[in-house]
């Protein structure tokens, strides 16, 4: 005996909210939507036109889509017309893939994800699941949806433009010599400018225009045979020219591209090629990709940004800047790895944030190594004479102060090192073992006396018990959001190209992980959600629903006669 089964028989459309789960995670997408206030989507009225699909539908539709590691447009129609809780959040609606890719680049869905995270994120403290204690940063590198072998170097643009420079000097100082042009007006004399290069261009046409005016009123055969042998000589240069402006305008919009970096992608302006973890090459290969920032609390992001340059170190304060112009205030801790220590951060905290800095430096391992500290040509356990401001050598000569250096980075920030000088290295037996300077120099020390004291100051901040404690959860705080994107929801590589659009969709990948650590913790009972009579999905509402559709198709399962 079988089931009852028939694919002729008239049933009525159900509602298909009775086929979720009570902790489906589309009720915490709808309940995350809907927490926006009205305000952020009035952006997308149009007044004119066919009517758009609501902001809010079309938000839910994408944030579960990519919690089911759904990323690419047309997936995502057709998950519409496949998946239950697509069909639900959506209404029956079926946008095309057209308008999912259009909607989710747009630059208004910037606000409605910025919204998300801090909706998001007032759950959290309401429920309790974090304590706004601190927050942890780090940054990942995912690729960018570019073409292989696209790459444009810094260092390969300056070295043409530099022998372009030189090329096209030498035939404008020929054209002068043989009189072929008259002279210009230069506004340097280092190098012809764009507009210089097509001044003299036009020039040229001139005069090839001339020769040819020539040609055609000459009736002599040897004398026009003359003026195109003289013709050819200004046509060369008029050629070269030409190539030569074009490519000076190439390599000026090659370094209004760069910018700050020393490469781009020519299929993804806004992707710089740095290295990534994943070498599949295994050669070391760079592949173009972004430098992708989030902070969190409790393994969930509350905030992301995305930065070109591949060093963590010069994002973190533009970083800190977005969160509280446009997130949240930030915490009394800031945690973070050794990627991030550097100078200017630690005053940046300190300082302008007026909170504590977590964050260790490149050498803080290592100095507690007990091969550091016994290192006699370390210049750290040299023996310091404060009376005399000098130090003293492992061959017993004093190193004295000189002078004050200041060190200007590409960050624009200056670093005064004090500089000191053995009286003489000339002669010394352990001149190999102690320096690398070259016959006839002197060891030198330069002493960074605020670096130092900020290293003492984190030291001390990290062998305290409560502030030790919350550097020690970085690891399992940070690390698990990364590896959730990229190994559980198979976020690896971008699908749009360009900053903007990036940081969109890099807002939907982080919210689409938020939401299905949130739900997971709620389905095991880590938290109980409220659920009311008036609210969709509730028990008793999908009973009544569910016992009234059973019973009116039982009736009409009945035969008529």
């Amino acid at each position: 005996m079988f089931k009852d089964y028939n694919m002729n028989q008239v049933i009525l459309p159900l509602d298909l909210e009775i086929k979720l789960q009570k902790n489906d995670i589309a009720y915490t997408i709808h309940d995350l939507v809907e927490q926006i206030p009205d305000k952020a989507f009035s952006v997308f009225l149009h007044e004119t036109g066919c009517p758009a699909y609501h902001p809010r539908m079309m938000m839910k539709v994408i944030l579960c889509a990519y919690t089911q590691s759904v990323f690419s447009g047309r997936k995502i129609e057709a998950l519409l017309k496949d998946s239950i809780r697509m069909m639900w959040l959506a209404q029956g609606y079926e946008p095309s893939y057209r308008t999912i890719n259009r909607f989710r680049v747009n630059q208004e869905v910037q606000d409605l994800l910025r919204q998300c995270f801090v909706q998001f994120r007032c759950q959290l403290v309401k429920e309790e699941l974090i304590d706004e204690e601190a927050i942890f940063i780090d940054g990942t590198k995912i690729e960018a949806n570019a073409n292989k072998f696209t790459f444009v170097w810094r260092k390969a643009i300056e070295k043409y433009s530099a022998n372009l420079v030189g090329k096209s000097n030498q035939m404008y100082d020929e054209l002068l010599a043989n009189e072929i042009i008259p002279e210009i007006e230069r506004e340097s004399m280092e190098e012809l400018t764009t507009q210089e290069l097509e001044k003299v261009l036009e020039k040229l046409e001139e005069t090839v225009e001339a020769y040819d005016k020539k040609i055609e009123e000459s009736e002599d055969v040897s004398e026009r045979k003359q003026l195109r042998s003289e013709r050819k000589t200004p046509k060369q240069y008029r050629k070269r020219f030409k190539d030569y402006a074009t490519r000076k305008k190439k390599y000026e919009n090659d370094m209004a591209i760069f910018e700050e970096r020393n490469s781009y992608s020519k299929t993804d302006r806004d992707a710089t090629f740095m290295r990534m973890k994943d070498d599949y090459m295994k050669n070391g290969q760079l592949k173009a990709g972004y430098n992708v920032q989030i902070a969190t609390e409790g393994q969930y992001a509350l905030a992301y940004d995305v930065f070109p340059n591949p060093t963590d170190v010069r994002t973190f304060i533009p970083f800190l800047d977005k969160i509280e112009e446009s997130v949240f205030e930030l915490p009394k801790y800031i945690v973070a790895d050794a990627g991030y220590g550097s100078e200017q951060n630690y005053d940046d905290v300190l300082i302008n944030r007026e909170c504590i800095p977590l964050i260790t430096y490149n050498m803080y391992r290592k100095e507690k190594t007990k091969k550091y500290k016994q290192d006699p040509f370390n210049t750290k356990n040299w023996e310091y004479d404060e009376a005399t401001d000098s130090f003293l050598c492992p061959n017993d000569k004093k190193v004295m102060f000189q002078y004050l250096s200041n060190r200007i980075g590409k960050d624009n920030f200056t670093r005064a090192f004090r500089v000191y000088e053995c009286e003489d290295c000339s002669d010394c037996l352990l001149r190999s073992q102690c320096t690398k300077a070259k016959e006839g120099n002197n060891r030198k020390i330069y002493y960074n006396e605020k670096w130092e004291q900020q290293k003492a100051y984190t030291k001390q901040q990290l062998s305290e018990k409560e502030t030790g404690k919350i550097y020690g959860k970085r690891k399992i705080d940070v690390e698990p959001v990364f590896g959730f994107l990229k190994a559980n929801l198979r976020f690896t590589r971008m699908s749009v190209r360009g900053k903007k659009k990036v940081e969109n969709e890099l807002g939907f990948a982080f919210m689409a992980v938020n939401l299905r650590k949130y739900t997971a913790k709620h389905a095991h009972g880590t938290t109980t959600p409220e659920y009311n009579l008036t609210k969709k999905g509730s028990d008793h509402l999908s009973m009544m629903i569910g016992t009234f559709f059973r019973y009116f198709w039982l009736v009409l399962s009945q035969p008529l006669f």
